[in-house]
């Protein structure tokens, strides 16, 4: 639902101040499907509404469930037919060794523990930064979403298992989407809406360094995570275009003037590509990198998309985690969701599966 716009006409209407809350309440903690289960509101707003604003702006064309029901992904149709992907992870299985293994970056008080359920959110139709190891690269970009769009993501499934923790991880670079990524945030963390705890949010950029400094001073305690995935720029390069405009060393100097800021922990997401990232030089260089006690690298097995990259072997991923553990470095291995329906890491790619 279109809650900016619905202020504006709630304005213009000379609507009481608690009417908003009302309806904040109906959408965002009651869970409304349509705007007659909110008998808070009289039958006459509640009709005025149902003509202008639609509860849901996102049409569900399937939605999978992993074989052992620890993920669930559903692919969307937005109002002008582009294609976006959501996932949910449901934390049914604890971690087996917490030192070594995370899930995600959102909820990091309570990291490993099972109960949790983590929604995994698009904030673009398509995605621009053409990586080389991602199916949303190979689509280009369609269009930002509204932060409507991006809400109604989370609503789906809340509606249908529960939400404690958000990631815009999913489609689509969330930094070259600012305002309306900005805007969903305070939204879902509003006390007199969804009250999604602050921390409970993360965000992922490929290391867009001005909206790393832009993040920073937006005086929140949301979590960043940056998709480094090559401790050199040649290789980083290669795998991410977007290192030719912001190589790391721009791209480590605004994460630590972010750290400056907000003294906040940040994540930087490792995939491991067999022969391409792996060696032990990519793991004595990545230790160079991270050089402050904020830093936290999350190691993610690479999973299968249309290309000629392959996952490193397990021996390889040890040895790598091994390395960086005795070099000082603060690390995991993060717990693979969803592979069996083409949800995890890297593999949305903007269209209905058939498995």
């Amino acid at each position: 639902m279109d809650i900016i716009n619905l202020e504006k006409i709630l304005k213009d209407k000379d609507e009481k101040p608690y009417r908003l809350k009302q309806i904040k309440k109906a959408v965002f903690v009651d869970l409304i499907n349509n705007w007659d289960e909110a008998t808070t509101l009289s039958k006459e707003l509640r009709e005025e509404l149902s003509e202008k604003f639609t509860i849901a702006s996102l049409e569900l064309l399937s939605l999978l469930e992993s074989k052992n029901k620890d993920s669930a992904k559903a692919v969307f149709k937005l109002k002008d037919g582009n294609i976006i992907e959501t996932v949910l992870m449901r934390h049914i299985r604890p971690a087996r060794t917490p030192s070594l293994q995370s899930s995600d970056l959102a909820g990091q008080d309570d990291e490993g523990k099972a109960g949790r359920n983590t929604v995994c959110i698009s904030s673009q139709a398509g995605c621009a930064m053409s990586c080389g190891f991602c199916a949303t690269g190979k689509m280009g970009l369609k269009r930002n979403l509204t932060s409507e769009e991006i809400i109604d993501q989370v609503l789906f499934f809340a509606k249908r298992d529960g939400v404690n923790n958000v990631v815009f991880m999913g489609m689509g670079e969330p930094f070259l989407n600012y305002g309306n990524t900005i805007e969903a945030i305070r939204i879902l963390n509003d006390k007199d809406g969804f009250n999604l705890g602050i921390r409970h949010i993360s965000v992922s950029t490929c290391g867009i360094a001005p909206g790393i400094a832009k993040f920073a001073d937006e005086n929140f305690q949301a979590n960043l995570a940056i998709s480094l995935h090559a401790s050199d720029d040649k290789t980083r390069s290669q795998l991410m275009p977007i290192n030719d405009t912001y190589p790391l060393a721009v791209l480590m100097k605004a994460v630590d003037d972010y750290i400056k800021k907000t003294n906040r922990k940040v994540m930087f997401e490792y995939l491991l590509i067999d022969g391409v990232n792996d060696r032990l030089e990519d793991a004595n260089n990545l230790a160079k990198l991270m050089k402050n006690s904020l830093y936290h690298v999350n190691l993610i097995k690479y999973h299968n998309t249309e290309g000629d990259f392959k996952p490193s072997s397990k021996l390889r991923r040890d040895k790598f985690f091994d390395t960086l553990k005795k070099l000082g470095v603060s690390v995991t291995f993060r717990v693979s969701f969803g592979e069996d329906i083409l949800a995890a890491c890297g593999q949305l790619a903007g269209k209905i599966n058939v498995l």
